[in-house]
């Protein structure tokens, strides 16, 4: 029979054995306070959600939970229709939307990894972690998204979802942003040192301001400008669902880091922000790139120069929303129709224009 008599309690805080919340069971432990709750490196318990501490993480589950879709609800037909047409769309169009999707269909799955193997580990308290397990969910929806729409086109299957390897301009940005996990890869990696920590933040900025507030946005702009002039507006209706999650992605994952900026001043270096400047010029450059490769002859209204101009606005804007200097000169907007896309005060309805209207679980009919 084992004896757990002798096993020590805790004078401070419910703790498990690691940060994973899947150690060993401390009877008798002291309860969580909230002071023992933080961003990492956590004394409390991370299988307590209550009480809680950061109100705005909560939030931001409950805001993704409102905001459920599926790619299958949105019709295709149109865009089969256009797709199939010799004339409905130009060769610069065409390779820009398979370009696109090939870009995306890798990178929603690079994301969800990085959330469950990697962040999800880290990240030492349970609300975070509830809206993370909310994210990598809707990951999974945005893959199947790619998916439905490259059966639906009847597009080459293995092209486009290996274009992550075959195409350089991709291939580099999805490296880049492996790169920046490789020490996190390491099982027995943990935070708890200024340089574990500061490895940890650097994967955060890599995937939350770079691959999902950066990169991101350049093919959001493309399709949805696509759909501006009614071409395939079933797509264009679906980067708008997934623009919507991404916003509250981006969001969630500044307030992350900036959290963990207010409780871990020291890590905040001027040689540490530096490297985060560097990393955001470097990431822009990439895009940029990116651009040119999937827009050599432009189109109406887009074009590789107004994409450049694009990714340096948004770069310098994700600079102000972590408090550092930008790093390139002002640049204005080329596409302001895309920020009240973004901005989910003023957005439209895009509920209003599914083929299924959307119900939550309290609203459903079960006759």
């Amino acid at each position: 029979m084992l004896d757990f008599s002798e096993k020590t309690i805790a004078g401070t805080a419910g703790l498990a054995s690691d940060a994973t919340g899947l150690g060993s069971i401390e009877r008798g432990a002291a309860r969580v306070h909230v002071d023992d709750k933080a961003m990492i490196n956590a004394r409390a318990d991370v299988n307590q959600l209550l009480p809680m501490k950061y109100g705005w993480a909560w939030e931001k589950y409950l805001a993704a939970c409102n905001n459920h879709w599926m790619p299958t609800e949105v019709s295709m037909q149109a865009d089969i229709a256009l797709w199939k047409s010799k004339d409905g769309l130009t060769d610069n169009e065409r390779r820009m939307i398979k370009r696109n999707l090939g870009f995306f269909a890798a990178s929603e799955s690079l994301v969800a990894n990085n959330i469950v193997l990697a962040i999800y580990r880290q990240l030492t308290n349970p609300e975070c972690r509830q809206y993370l397990l909310r994210q990598a969910f809707e990951e999974a929806v945005h893959t199947h998204t790619f998916q439905y729409i490259v059966e639906s086109l009847g597009l080459d299957e293995g092209e486009l979802f290996n274009m992550y390897r075959e195409v350089p301009s991709i291939t580099d940005k999805a490296a880049w942003a492996l790169a920046h996990t490789q020490s996190l890869d390491d099982p027995a990696f943990r935070t708890g040192t200024p340089a574990t920590d500061r490895a940890f933040l650097k994967d955060l900025v890599a995937f939350y301001v770079v691959f999902e507030g950066m990169w991101f946005y350049t093919g959001f702009a493309q399709i949805l400008s696509l759909g501006r002039r009614n071409k395939m507006v079933g797509v264009a209706e679906q980067y708008q669902y997934i623009l919507r999650d991404e916003s509250i992605h981006l969001n969630f994952g500044i307030d992350v880091i900036n959290q963990i900026r207010a409780e871990n001043p020291h890590l905040w270096t001027a040689d540490f922000v530096e490297e985060v400047r560097a990393m955001l010029r470097e990431a822009a450059e990439l895009e940029v790139a990116y651009g040119r490769d999937t827009m050599p002859g432009g189109f109406l209204g887009l074009n590789a120069a107004l994409c450049e101009s694009y990714m340096h606005f948004i770069a310098n804007r994700r600079c102000a929303q972590l408090g550092i200097a930008p790093v390139f000169p002002e640049t204005d907007n080329p596409f302001p129709w895309m920020s009240e896309t973004m901005d989910l005060k003023k957005e439209k309805n895009f509920f209003e224009t599914r083929v299924i209207e959307y119900q939550n679980g309290g609203a459903l009919s079960w006759d």
